[in-house]
């Protein structure tokens, strides 16, 4: 795949943009993918926050952007005379749009940062205002774009190290942590389109795609993705990692994850903890594909995570013609799961790779 054809592939699953008119949120709708691949525009608040909640558009750093956006068309729709009256409603649309989902910390640090901006230029007039805060979501948006790339290398640096005669190296990933998740390479995904973009073909590559139940963002999402990239794709069941592993195919994993603690423990969607384990067990090295901005340095350990828990019927009838649980059954549907320090084998961040002691790696960082 050359790099237009590379650049081609961005451009039909890139989300978190504006339209041309900068009056809206232009995403893919990720809830009907990979039979539908539909953008919509979301113009206001609860079409966001619908969105936002209802995993229209989900992934960390793809959330930070969108709420970035999000607040700057809600911001040039204001129509306060005062700054006053102006930073009333901007805090009003934030506290909105943060109640969406509490885990994903890209939501609040993208929602802070655009409360910072705004202070920071107070004594403008409003019309200023509202351009500068444009202006400050697409300066996230390219550096999402610039830490994938820059994850993505360090990444493509392991996958070198393991690459043989004869077979491609087997990489498995979990959930979604690809380029519908981002602004462009994706996180976990980033190291497979570098490799393309240093000349790698898609079958040099096989990626191992978990289903990712109940909401089955491997399955619809990342395979979907890897495989319009023309990278070699599978996708198994999530309690088939084992058997991969024992077969040899696995040669290393690479995950996303939406929150970091201090200690390097880590919240990603559910099924990522056990993972790590089998991983561990097999030798398989195991890496975390993290922004800095997923880095809580204000959370000790992940025994602080908030976790989110979710609808019952994405369990017992979300995929099904008819429900697939009795009726009087509870349902147990944490949306993410923390795996523990221990069994990584490191944290990739665009800044560097972490190892542990992972606090003092974080610090190294700068953080």
């Amino acid at each position: 795949m050359n790099n237009a054809s590379v650049e081609k592939f961005f451009d039909k699953v890139l989300t978190g943009r504006l339209t041309p008119d900068r009056q809206a949120l232009d995403i893919i709708d990720q809830t009907l993918l990979p039979g539908t691949v539909k953008r919509i525009n979301l113009s206001t608040k609860e079409e966001i926050w619908e969105a936002i909640k209802k995993l229209r558009v989900r992934g960390a750093p793809a959330i930070g952007v969108s709420a970035a956006y999000g607040m700057a068309v809600l911001s040039s729709r204001s129509q306060a005379a005062d700054f006053d009256s102006f930073y009333s409603e901007f805090k009003a649309n934030k506290e909105y749009l943060a109640s969406s989902r509490p885990t994903a910390v890209n939501l609040f640090w993208a929602l802070n940062r655009m409360e910072k901006t705004l202070l920071d230029n107070r004594t403008k007039s409003i019309p200023e205002i509202q351009e500068i805060l444009y202006h400050e979501a697409d300066k996230i948006q390219a550096e999402d774009v610039q830490i994938s790339r820059n994850i993505g290398e360090i990444g493509f640096g392991l996958l070198k190290d393991l690459k043989k005669e004869g077979r491609p190296v087997g990489i498995e990933t979990h959930c979604n942590a690809g380029t519908l998740a981002t602004a462009k390479y994706g996180t976990a995904t980033a190291p497979m389109y570098i490799a393309l973009e240093h000349g790698w073909k898609g079958t040099d590559m096989h990626v191992y795609c978990d289903e990712t139940r109940p909401l089955l963002q491997g399955a619809r999402l990342t395979s979907f993705e890897v495989a319009s990239a023309g990278i070699t794709t599978t996708v198994q069941c999530d309690n088939m990692a084992s058997s991969l592993m024992r077969a040899g195919l696995i040669d290393i994993i690479f995950v996303g994850c939406d929150r970091v603690a201090r200690n390097g423990d880590f919240a990603n969607k559910i099924g990522t903890s056990g993972l790590a384990i089998i991983a561990k067990h097999y030798g398989i090295p195991f890496y975390v594909c993290a922004p800095s901005s997923t880095i809580d340095m204000e959370t000790p350990s992940g025994s602080q995570i908030p976790i989110e828990m979710r609808d019952p019927d994405e369990v017992t009838e979300m995929w099904y013609q008819e429900r697939m649980a009795p009726e009087n059954v509870n349902v147990y549907n944490p949306a993410f799961d923390v795996t523990d320090h221990s069994l990584i084998t490191g944290m990739i961040t665009e800044k560097g790779l972490c190892t542990a002691p992972f606090e003092d790696a974080f610090r190294k960082i700068g953080l």
